[in-house]
């Protein structure tokens, strides 16, 4: 429970710090989800008409349904104008935010301590301070929507500069597969009956740049920047969350730490769809520092799949090297083979990237390289 001093105390300093600012914004953090403050925040947005952004890791605990979202903040490696507007905020409300190396890009964040409120699950901080303790997120978030002053400046400063985003060009018939095609297919295929698992690696900026619908699921995991983690969460997920149909975006050097999980799924009769993106190394890796050991032994991804599953359960299992036979193997998924476990492998060029990761590999490899800061 919150200390009721304290958080009419918490309260009552944030509504003077943000009263005093021109063009305020939110930003969802991933310790959202602990709080149990997702309505709550959802309510502030509301209250407040400030423009929202999520952390990367916190993406699917807000609805990308909210009128006033711009997207994910990310720093460098934002949607696109998100950070634009985020950044030369005079004020930002970030509600249970984790900065680390990974989720600021290298340290390269351009954000100001004493334009900050800082929401912690128990613990809020406004500028430089003063902090108030024993003050529950989901409360301070609730009564602040009741006082807070509406402002939708930011957003109407951001509705000024948007440019929509294009759609890659289209393939040439039996072109090799692009990643960013295969990306497009995969929003298509998103309703509020999915949800996505975001293997950590290239899959985290091509999946953060989905656009959910209502209701889909999102899982993603920052904090360890773990390869291979996708496989057991989905599997874990999966088991759980049994009125969804779980898309998960591997690539194949994750694939190759836990793979052995898919017994598992076929045992428990699971019906996720797995894209193994085949591209024949640790890429985030390459990114951050390449080397020989980011090369890996190739496996027939598909023909381990059908051995681990021997004919026991329900199985099917693609391999698609073009855009036709992407569209064909992602209709039988979702058509007669919705009912089973659906291994797609797609094979993919080795320099295929995002634009974010090349961006963000180049800066956390920076910030990685840097000397020790003396004693």
């Amino acid at each position: 429970m919150s200390n009721q001093m304290g958080l009419e105390a918490a309260v009552e300093a944030t509504v003077q710090f943000l009263d005093k600012a021109v063009k305020p914004v939110m930003v969802a953090g991933p310790k959202l989800r602990v709080a149990k403050a997702g309505a709550a925040f959802a309510e502030l947005a509301d209250a407040s008409g400030y423009a929202v952004a999520t952390m990367p890791s916190a993406k699917g605990m807000v609805a990308e349904t909210l009128p006033r979202f711009l997207g994910t903040y990310w720093g460098a490696v934002s949607t696109a104008f998100c950070a634009e507007i985020v950044e030369s905020a005079d004020a930002y409300v970030f509600a249970g935010p984790i900065f680390n190396d990974y989720s600021s890009v290298g340290y390269s964040f351009l954000l100001k301590k004493e334009k900050a409120v800082i929401v912690q699950p128990d613990r809020v901080t406004v500028g430089n301070g003063p902090a108030f303790g024993c003050v529950m997120m989901k409360d301070f978030l609730s009564e602040l929507a009741k006082r807070v002053t509406k402002n939708t400046t930011a957003y109407e400063n951001y509705k000024r500069i948007f440019v929509p985003d294009g759609e890659p060009p289209a393939s040439e018939a039996g072109e090799p597969l692009r990643v960013n095609v295969l990306f497009k297919h995969v929003q298509k295929m998103l309703t509020g009956d999915s949800a996505v698992v975001a293997e950590t690696g290239d899959s985290w900026f091509n999946c953060q740049k989905l656009k959910l619908p209502e209701g889909c699921g999102y899982e993603f995991q920052m904090q360890y920047g773990s390869i291979g983690w996708s496989v057991g969460a989905l599997l874990g997920y999966a088991q759980g969350a049994t009125d969804k149909r779980v898309i998960a975006c591997i690539g194949d050097g994750s694939f190759q730490v836990t793979a052995q999980d898919v017994s598992t799924m076929l045992r428990c009769e699971q019906k996720s769809i797995i894209f193994l993106i085949n591209n024949g190394g640790y890429t985030i890796e390459v990114e951050i520092h390449d080397g020989p050991y980011n090369v890996i032994k190739n496996w027939n991804y598909t023909g381990l799949v059908d051995a681990i599953h021997n004919g026991e359960g329900k199985c099917w299992t693609a391999k698609v090297t073009c855009e036709e036979e992407l569209t064909a193997a992602i209709e039988t998924a979702t058509g007669k083979k919705q009912d089973c476990l659906c291994f797609i492998e797609v094979i993919a060029h080795k320099d295929d990237t995002s634009k974010e990761l090349l961006e963000w590999g180049s800066r956390v490899s920076a910030a990685n390289s840097r000397p020790p800061n003396p004693q």
